[in-house]
């Protein structure tokens, strides 16, 4: 089930699933913008429903795939997915088009934790960061393409392509997912499993135990208790640095998807069209991209703290720059930052979950919530500082980045409280 050769087909689903989930969910905003006239305030309202129903059932949807397989749970994620956009370009309320969107927003929490789960099972420590490594730049790279290219498509083809296409990737998707499950059924991929990492004592343990002789047995019992000591230091040292990550991805979300919402009022004040948003909006996807596979290979920012930190305040400057931009080529430069910085702090998150976690489909839910809560909590608090600071344009921006720096406070305190660096 975890050979290297069927975990090919595990990164296929997972590109197909990161253009169809991007192309859908980030030019929805513009469908709603477009076609009910939604402004940034009604936009930031959905966009924290669809982060509270992520939250919600991430977590769900990863205990769900340990419990009941990862085949089960992607199958009935793709088809709640395909159900609901096959509703979708029938109906014509702005409230139905709401309620295809949460369902929608249902099955894709059956996905990524499970698809997560499948690259990580059964690596060592080497293979781990490979394949998140892979992961990464797989989803990354067909996300940047749906958002660079979504908008010329949604003029060309019309908005009922914002159901059409995913509609096939899913009807794929399913086919290949039951192609896998038959493979590992059949045991054809068999002689590719990866064995696990060689496990035992240290060669010291060995020769302690195989030794009747005293000589020495004090100095071997202090370097034992020594190893043990270092050893739960950097166990305690692993899982602070755990915490701070899922205390720092869902605030990086919190700043992607409050600008994802708000992408239409930011290209309505520049003077973009639909396509041209696209092009110059997109510009973050690419430098996250860059980020990745920057990360995938240079490995010296594991376990050191001074990157993540440097990486969320540069995630806070270059938020409030993208947000309050007034010409094109400051958007460009502040989304090139935005974009490296938000790589970190998610790479942070889904390495340190697989590393430390035993049961991948839970670790990979945990990681999926803490996004869901981002997505929620800073698109929610940017809608009420719009709604209780209507005379203010900006008002919105400025809440959500002092909501951000709340959160460089965690980080400081969990760092210090741990005796991290």
């Amino acid at each position: 089930m975890f050979s290297r050769r069927l975990k090919t087909g595990y990164f296929v689903l997972e590109g197909l699933n990161s253009f169809a989930v991007v192309y859908y969910f980030y030019y929805f905003y513009f469908f709603m913008h477009k076609a009910h006239a939604f402004d940034n305030q009604a936009n930031l309202v959905l966009a924290a429903l669809n982060g509270a129903t992520y939250a919600i059932c991430a977590w769900w949807g990863g205990r769900f795939a340990q419990r009941a397989g990862y085949f089960t749970a992607l199958k009935l994620g793709f088809f709640i997915m395909l159900v609901a956009l096959t509703i979708g370009p029938f109906v014509h309320s702005a409230l139905s088009h709401i309620a295809v969107m949460l369902i929608t927003v249902v099955g894709m929490s059956f996905t990524w934790p499970t698809l997560e789960a499948l690259v990580s099972e059964e690596e060592p420590p080497a293979g781990l960061q490979h394949m998140v490594g892979i992961y990464n730049v797989v989803w990354a790279a067909t996300a940047a393409v749906a958002n660079f290219f979504g908008g010329a498509m949604l003029d060309k083809l019309g908005f009922s392509s914002l159901f059409f296409v995913p509609i096939a990737i899913l009807l794929t998707q399913l086919g290949l997912t039951s192609w896998l499950q038959s493979q590992v059924r059949s045991g054809t991929s068999t002689g590719d499993r990866q064995e696990p990492a060689p496990s035992g004592s240290t060669g010291s343990e060995s020769e302690y135990q195989r030794s009747g002789a005293p000589a020495g047995a004090g100095v071997r019992v202090a370097s034992l208790t020594a190893a043990t000591i270092e050893d739960a230091n950097a166990k305690r040292k692993a899982k602070a640095f755990l915490r701070m990550a899922w205390l720092a991805n869902p605030f990086a979300y919190i700043a992607i998807n409050t600008l994802i919402a708000v992408m239409p009022g930011i290209a309505a004040r520049l003077g973009l069209s639909t396509t041209l948003a696209g092009f110059c909006c997109s510009v973050w996807c690419f430098s996250r991209l860059a980020a990745f596979a920057i990360l995938w290979q240079w490995t010296t920012w594991h376990y050191r703290f001074r990157w993540l930190l440097l990486s969320y305040v540069s995630l806070v400057a270059s938020f409030a720059t993208v947000l309050l931009a007034q010409h094109v080529a400051v958007l460009v430069l502040g989304q090139l930052l935005f974009g490296v910085s938000v790589g970190l702090i998610y790479y942070s998150s889904l390495f340190y979950s697989m590393d430390l976690g035993d049961t991948k489909g839970e670790h990979g839910g945990i990681h999926e919530a803490v996004i869901g809560l981002g997505n929620c909590a800073g698109p929610a608090v940017g809608a009420a500082a719009l709604y209780f600071l209507p005379r203010y344009d900006n008002s919105g921006a400025y809440a959500v980045s002092l909501l951000l720096l709340s959160g460089l406070g965690g980080l400081l305190t969990i760092w210090r409280g741990n005796g991290t660096r």
